[in-house]
């Protein structure tokens, strides 16, 4: 009998315990922590880089190795960089770009070249200041006057950070 009775007490305790719990995450609670849960989830993706983009540099101007698929018959060249160390002295100012190594693209003499743009005039575009950094699948441009290859750009947007606003250019990497 008092193995019983000890049952009984520990099963009504487990009951008080569980009956607690549920009273504690009521569905507003649980709503307030999937917020916090996905508001945490955004933020660190945010500022992640993509890790399929592969920059590739023709001509001082930055575009992304899908891109130049379009061009496979006007390429005379191509020379892969694996590291940033090995990256020659034109090629330095892009060092930031070669996490995973970086592509420099030579195309023939005759050879159509793809529009172009400065990040500088996207942002005059946008409203926003022509020196603000501007971000291309997470990586950082600081040096405004750099061109782009308008072909690579598939999505442009403005997104706001402690009140200054940047822009945010998503690519054809995939």
């Amino acid at each position: 009998m008092n193995n019983k009775i000890i049952l009984t007490e520990f099963d009504s305790r487990q009951a008080q315990q569980s009956t607690f719990i549920k009273n504690q995450t009521s569905p507003s609670m649980m709503k307030k922590i999937m917020y916090f849960v996905l508001l945490i989830a955004s933020a660190t993706l945010f500022g992640q880089k993509n890790s399929n983009m592969k920059f590739a540099i023709y001509n001082d101007v930055v575009g992304n190795v899908k891109m130049f698929d379009h061009y496979k018959n006007q390429i005379e060249s191509v020379h892969v960089f694996k590291t940033k160390a090995n990256l020659p002295k034109n090629l330095k100012k892009f060092d930031f770009l070669a996490d995973k190594g970086l592509i420099e693209i030579k195309l023939k003499k005759n050879a159509g070249t793809p529009d172009l743009v400065s990040l500088e005039v996207l942002n005059e575009q946008y409203q926003i200041p022509k020196d603000t950094s501007v971000f291309i699948e997470g990586y950082e441009f600081s040096d405004t006057s750099t061109k782009v290859f308008n072909e690579m750009i598939t999505k442009i947007d403005v997104k706001d950070e402690n009140g200054k606003k940047a822009l945010y250019i998503s690519t054809t990497s995939l």
